[in-house]
């Protein structure tokens, strides 16, 4: 297989939430078939779900990824469970989530997995970094840009993440 462009969303809650997301870009980094392109800037979100939880911080990363789908989803996965990740209820807090967003522009709907991922466009927090590292990257679905897309939401909740020193 040629490497195909992939998008990858990151978010943490808990803990040591910038180093959860740098993490995450190490091991991305030295995974055998992947290679990092770009990085966007970290933004701190409100969650989605429960409003008893901590703010996120959100990110987006683009690779080049010589990896099937499925396999990338699965490094994915354990990328977070090595970040401490359970899987207790649908939206809560968390250590670490990895969206495996697009690949190459694929449409797949399979078991654990569906391309593109099914709400991104409905989110604030994904389009936005999205819309800085992959400014020509189209729906496959819809048509329109990261940019075309955001436009017609409130990103009132997504500001740009100032690390206290």
């Amino acid at each position: 297989m040629t490497a195909a462009r992939a998008l990858v969303a990151l978010g943490s809650n808990l803990g040591d939430r910038a180093g959860h997301l740098l993490g995450a870009v190490a091991a991305l980094s030295r995974l055998q078939g992947f290679e990092l392109s770009a990085l966007s800037p970290i933004y701190e979100t409100e969650p989605v779900g429960p409003a008893d939880q901590p703010p996120y911080l959100n990110a987006v990363l683009v690779g080049r990824s010589a990896l099937e789908p499925e396999a990338l989803l699965a490094a994915l996965l354990e990328i977070e469970r090595a970040h401490g990740r359970v899987r207790r209820e649908c939206w809560g807090p968390r250590t670490l989530d990895l969206d495996l967003l697009d690949f190459g522009g694929r449409v797949l709907e399979r078991p654990g997995l569906s391309l593109p991922h099914p709400r991104l466009h409905e989110r604030a927090f994904v389009l936005v970094p999205l819309a800085e590292v992959a400014p020509d990257w189209r729906h496959p679905l819809r048509g329109a840009t990261a940019a075309e897309l955001l436009a017609k939401l409130d990103r009132s909740g997504v500001r740009p993440w100032e690390p206290a020193y």
